[in-house]
């Protein structure tokens, strides 16, 4: 495949990528223009015996951290909520944040494209997570049985900047901390104590209230047939606390609802 064929085949992942890193529709642009100017004048930059994916970002990372246009004057849309929300996080962190949040790199490919080891690039996840929760802190609702797991969420989540509501060991308990105080995110296991399901509790829950909701389980692969619905957030045992600091971040920064399988399930 030639290079041309490359950039066009991820062109539009790029332009979305430049775009929430500057805030701006005409910057985000500029920065991709500068990117294709870059690799005409200088093709040997791309180093397409490796992942070009990986390769392009990492240019156009290096291109956002050496040039600023982020003063161009933007005449489309106003930007969203989350846009300007993320806005508010320093540079480097909201680098590292959208690399895995929203492009889906996983800690090693995103470590490669900023030029920094995996620890380093957790940490900024992590730091993308507080200064966020600064923006968004929000009351959280923990659906788990395992009590160590349970407290290892608390203080996770507490150390982002958000409010544990209460940990619920079953369905019957989950719905009754809701009722008490609605929370503004779910962190749900999938079996409970009592061999209720927490797809079932989060069902209840939100048939009143839109609220996000992250699924933690052992089983993964059975939530993601691509058979609709299933959860938009979902995070595998044992996780890295730094995937749960992303992907919090990413449920409440999208504002999205997760909608998970009527179905009862062991995980």
């Amino acid at each position: 495949m030639s290079t041309s064929q490359l950039v066009a085949q991820h062109l539009p992942f790029l332009r979305r990528y430049a775009r929430a890193l500057s805030g701006s529709q005409t910057a985000g642009d500029t920065y991709v223009t500068a990117l294709l100017e870059t690799l005409i004048a200088e093709p040997e930059v791309l180093d397409t015996r490796a992942d070009p994916r990986v390769g392009l970002y990492r240019i156009l990372t290096r291109l956002w951290n050496s040039v600023s246009v982020n003063g161009v004057a933007d005449r489309g849309p106003p930007a969203i909520q989350g846009e300007q929300r993320l806005g508010h996080i320093t540079p480097v962190v909201r680098q590292a944040f959208l690399l895995v949040s929203l492009e889906g790199f996983d800690e090693s490919d995103a470590a490669a494209i900023l030029d920094v080891d995996i620890q380093t690039l957790r940490n900024l996840v992590e730091e993308a997570g507080r200064e966020l929760a600064a923006e968004i802190a929000t009351d959280v609702l923990i659906i788990e049985d395992e009590p160590f797991i349970a407290l290892d969420l608390e203080g996770l989540v507490e150390s982002l900047g958000h409010r544990v509501t209460g940990i619920a060991r079953t369905h019957g308990e989950a719905v009754n901390l809701a009722k008490r105080k609605a929370p503004g995110l779910i962190l749900a296991d999938i079996q409970l104590a009592d061999g209720s399901s927490g797809l079932e509790a989060v069902n209840e829950l939100i048939e009143t209230a839109e609220v996000p909701v992250i699924f933690i389980t052992a089983y993964p692969e059975r939530f993601l047939t691509g058979i609709r619905p299933e959860p938009a957030f979902l995070i595998a045992k044992p996780f890295q606390p730094s995937t749960v600091a992303a992907v919090v971040s990413q449920a409440l920064f999208f504002e999205r609802k997760a909608r998970p399988r009527e179905q009862r399930a062991t995980a």
